[in-house]
């Protein structure tokens, strides 16, 4: 009885509470239930977010890889030049004979404004093959200038020997004629380079030096078949595998002050014997002082289209008998003891419109790369020569030029030849 009367009080009043109680539970799980929402909504803007921060961060790589692309490209420069001839010899017996001549690629980069590389890539006759009709790839050049201070830099690497007018200035746009002049050639064998190491300069006067220490030609490189039809050419090492038993030093003064004039000379002396351990070991040179001295004057002026060009080039190589007997050499092919050559050159820009440029040249020329010989050795009259050359320059433009001229050889008359060509540099 009291129990039913206890239930009947007081249950309407835990019915209510029940009812109370499953509301707070309704109301704390729609709470939830938007609170993981808002969780997943965060997740979800947080992941976007480091999304675009990376994609951010990937362009912001790709423009910096850019940038330090183009950085590179400006700091690096390229060039190059190119030469086309056709020879026609008045000597039937003589094969005429068209030639891709070269083709040189230049690349230099700036590392600071204080360090440079420069560099030249050469291909000749169009290919690489073996024999006397292949080609040639080679580097011409290819060295670190670092200026000291102003004005002085410190060159170090594979460097051209800057020795005479054509020697360091030699595409086709910058001289007169097709083929480089005969005794710049045979005299001063273009393109004459070294390993080493040179320090240039200059004043504000407008004088210009050059003191260096380089690799020397090797006598074991001397060619009979070529004899001393151009001088020491075949003992130069171009920078393979170069021996370096023997030092050559070089020293050399230009005056530029005058607009349109250059004034110089240069000396380059050293041993050629390499000890006996050149190219071919000769034991018959180890003790051989093979010293080959070379030397020029020159002079150039340029001025209201009038261009005028005089250098005089000697030399002298030691111990020729030894060096002639080590590498069993007979006769007129010896090597030269003493030569020497000069030449003068005047051409005249006569008509000028726009980038067209006409400029007729006369050069005369005279060479002897076998004055003296060692004692039982003869010379050979052919490598006495005067050569007349005229012809004449078409300018396109600055930078490309086609030229025509006779070449009359007062010794070896089937050498007696006209030349047309192509040249240009970039």
């Amino acid at each position: 009885m009291f129990i039913f009367l206890f239930s009947s009080i007081f249950s309407p009043f835990q019915a209510n509470a029940d009812e109370v109680l499953q509301q707070r539970i309704n109301k704390l799980e729609t709470e939830l239930q938007e609170l993981k929402e808002l969780m997943r909504a965060q997740i979800e803007r947080q992941k976007t977010q480091e999304q675009q921060i990376a994609e951010n961060q990937e362009r912001i790589r790709e423009t910096s890889a850019e940038t330090t692309k183009y950085a590179l490209l400006a700091d690096t420069t390229f060039g190059g030049y190119g030469e086309i001839i056709y020879n026609n010899y008045d000597d039937d017996a003589t094969r005429d004979e068209f030639d891709m001549q070269r083709f040189i690629i230049f690349m230099g980069h700036r590392f600071s404004d204080r360090t440079r590389m420069y560099s030249e890539i050469e291909f000749e006759h169009a290919q690489t093959k073996g024999g006397t009709s292949g080609g040639e790839v080679a580097l011409e050049q290819a060295y670190i200038a670092h200026q000291i201070t102003p004005g002085v830099d410190i060159n170090a690497g594979l460097m051209i020997i800057p020795i005479g007018m054509t020697n360091e200035y030699h595409e086709p746009p910058v001289f007169y004629g097709n083929e480089r002049n005969e005794v710049e050639q045979r005299i001063i064998p273009t393109t004459w380079r070294e390993l080493g190491l040179s320090l240039r300069g200059k004043t504000i006067g407008g004088l210009e030096y050059t003191f260096g220490l380089t690799t020397t030609p090797d006598a074991s490189k001397y060619s009979s078949a070529n004899g001393a039809s151009y001088g020491f050419k075949d003992m130069r090492t171009v920078g393979q595998k170069a021996a370096a038993n023997d030092i050559g030093y070089l020293a050399g003064l230009n005056y530029r002050g005058i607009l349109g004039l250059e004034v110089g000379a240069t000396v380059w002396s050293g041993n050629t014997s390499q000890k006996g351990k050149g190219y071919t070991a000769y034991s018959a040179l180890s003790t051989v002082d093979a010293t080959l001295t070379i030397w020029d004057a020159h002079l150039k002026y340029s001025n209201r289209g009038l261009d005028v060009k005089a250098l005089y080039a000697a030399g002298t190589l030691s111990d020729t008998a030894s060096i002639n007997s080590a590498l069993g050499i007979s006769g007129n092919k010896a090597a030269p003891e003493s030569f020497y050559g000069y030449y003068g050159e005047v051409g005249y820009h006569v008509y000028k419109e726009g980038d067209l440029d006409v400029a007729p040249f006369f050069r005369y020329a005279r060479y002897n790369t076998q004055e003296s010989v060692a004692s039982g050795y003869t010379i050979d009259p052919n490598n006495n020569e005067t050569v007349y050359t005229f012809g004449v320059n078409f300018y396109v433009h600055p930078q490309v030029v086609f030229k025509f001229d006779i070449q009359d050889f007062q010794t070896a008359d089937a050498k007696d030849r006209y030349n047309l060509g192509v040249g240009w540099m970039f």
